[in-house]
Formats: C-alpha cells, structure tokens, sequence
C-alpha cells in the first residue's frame, strides 16, 4: 500500500531496489540501463522506477541526502513493499592519498558520528557492517572482470559542511577509504528489518586536495559502478 512518502501500489517494487542520492540518477539509470521501465513514485520528486536488467527485475529509486533521509524510504521499501535487497550506489569523497576521482569502494563498514544506530543498540556501538552475501558477489563479478575496486570502511557523516575538519586526519590515519552520509544509516536499518544491503561509491571529491566532479558527471558517470551492482543482483 502507499505510504506518506511512496505513492506506489503492492507489487510495484522488484525485491531488490539500488538507492542512489540524485533522484535524476535514478531517472538516469532507469533509461539507460533498464528496460519495460515503469515509473512507481514520484512523491516529493524522489523518483521510483521498476523495469528489467536483463531478466532480473529491479527497481531504483532515490533517497535524498543524509541518514534520516535514506533511513525513512530504506524502512518504507522493506515494511511496505517487502524490499528484501537494497544496494546504496552513491558518491563520496575521500581522503586518501592513493584513491582517486572516478575510483570505486564498495563499504564494507561504515563509522559514523550520527547517533540514530546507538538509538537502535540500546546506546551502545553498533557495528554496520554490509550483508556479505551481497559483498561477496559484487567482490566476485568485480574480480571476474578485471573491475578494480576497494573493499574496507567508510564514514556517514551527519554534516556535509563539518565543523570540525580535523576529523579527517583521524580518517586518513584510520584508513576509512570514503567520506559519504548514508551508508551507516542503511546498515543499521537493514539489520533491524532483516534484510540485505550494500553500499557502492564512486568518488566524486577528494577532500584534501579539492578535486570535485561536476553536478552532471555525478548524476551521468558512474556507469561502472551502476554495471557492477546491476550484474551482481540477487533476486
């Protein structure tokens, strides 16, 4: 049934659904990588679309920026819509010396300094980890075509603009290889619904030596990634 942020009938949604930020990255991807699309929301502009990759049905649909943002569409998608799989294909920046603009990480785990994960562990520290079913075959389809990318940790920030930069030093020397703001959100609600999800990110930012990809190169550009999640989705 719809909900207050879905407009979506039962049955509308593939029970796996990739989530990228850009709503116009979901419109994006529905038109150049899937087929017999249907469009299956469009309240608040977050558009929803279902089609097929192949013979694999699959849906994709934004999630706005920010944890709270993702978390609330993430619990809708699975209570509602019995959404078992959801694959976050997003961008970040990075602080590392040896990672690059366009690079793909595939988060393994995701710190954060948000609080809504403690809200869910009773105030203690939860560890967000990815399903390892679904890291296991993006792992393998990578490997199988010679797709380089990096597996490890991840930060969810609750700020874009922090106001403490010396955070990232403290990333750098802890070798969280992606700076993002959704990841560590998705982990926990996955886990407290049971069911499955993965983050992937193409760098779009490196922090420290203010490299940024334009507004439309991360909207249009990440087709290496958005190929690597498609071919690894398990309905």
């Amino acid at each position: 049934m719809a909900t207050i942020h879905i407009n979506a009938k039962p049955g509308d949604y593939a029970s796996t659904v990739l989530l990228p930020g850009d709503p116009l990255r979901a419109k994006f991807i529905a038109e150049h990588f899937l087929t017999d699309v249907k469009q299956v929301n469009d309240v608040r502009n977050m558009l929803g679309f279902t089609g097929y990759y192949g013979n694999k049905r699959v849906s994709v649909m934004g999630t706005g920026m920010g944890i709270p943002s993702c978390s609330l569409y993430a619990i809708e998608l699975i209570t509602q819509f019995g959404v078992k799989n959801l694959i976050r294909v997003g961008s970040c920046g990075t602080v590392q010396d040896n990672i690059a603009i366009g690079d793909i990480i595939v988060a393994m785990g995701a710190s954060t300094d948000s609080n809504v994960n403690r809200q869910r562990f009773m105030q203690h520290d939860f560890a967000a980890l990815a399903d390892f079913s679904l890291l296991q075959r993006v792992v393998e389809r990578a490997t199988k075509h010679e797709t380089p990318i990096r597996v490890g940790n991840v930060f969810s920030s609750d700020l874009f603009y922090t106001p403490t930069p010396e955070i990232f030093s403290t990333l750098k020397s802890m070798g969280v290889l992606g700076i993002e703001m959704e990841a560590a959100g998705l982990y926990g609600v996955a886990a407290q619904y049971q069911a499955r999800a993965l983050t992937l990110l193409t760098v779009s930012d490196h922090i420290t030596k203010q490299l940024h990809a334009s507004s439309l190169e991360r909207e249009t550009s990440f087709t290496q990634m958005i190929t690597l999640a498609l071919d690894s989705v398990i309905d």
